[in-house]
């Protein structure tokens, strides 16, 4: 009877540890608001600029941080509170194809231009609502994907067709 009761002691403290150690290592949904964001400073790691199609005059240049692996790529603009104005992600892919982001954790409206192996614009997403899991995808197969803050192409008239050149 002493060792019936022991086991069942000991299940009930292997239960209640568990339970504590879920609730203390699990992680909330994020809220619809900004209270999940936190500051993550920019960190400049490059300059971009986007050039028109017509003529090859520089349009705009920002400074830029690369998202070139599949770990920065993920986390991308994730959990920002705010992006400096002449500011941006470069995500640099493996392969050109068809490239598809979301904007899930993602507090920043942005604006998402999605660019050839020719460094061609070849699709833009304006003014990206926050916190949607719907996708964003590229029209045509994309190497690269820009954001900026979400009215940027229009302040920069950027537009499909235009290219970019960057360096890091």
């Amino acid at each position: 009877m002493k060792s019936k009761k022991s086991l069942i002691i000991g299940i009930a403290a292997a239960v209640a540890i568990a339970a504590t150690l879920f609730f203390l290592t699990k992680k909330e949904e994020t809220p619809a608001t900004d209270e999940g964001a936190f500051e993550i400073s920019f960190n400049k790691q490059g300059s971009l600029a986007f050039l028109s199609a017509k003529d090859n005059d520089t349009l705009s240049v920002i400074d830029i941080e690369v998202a070139d692996d599949n770990q920065r790529r993920a986390r991308g603009l994730m959990y920002r509170k705010s992006l400096p104005a002449d500011a941006g992600m470069l995500f640099i892919f493996d392969t050109e194809e068809i490239q598809s982001f979301w904007m899930k954790n993602t507090y920043i409206p942005l604006d998402m231009l999605f660019i050839n192996a020719y460094n061609e614009i070849i699709t833009i997403h304006a003014n990206t609502t926050p916190l949607k899991e719907w996708n964003y995808s590229s029209t045509q197969p994309a190497l690269y994907v820009v954001e900026v803050n979400a009215g940027y192409c229009v302040r920069k008239n950027i537009a499909e067709g235009d290219k970019i050149i960057f360096e890091r």
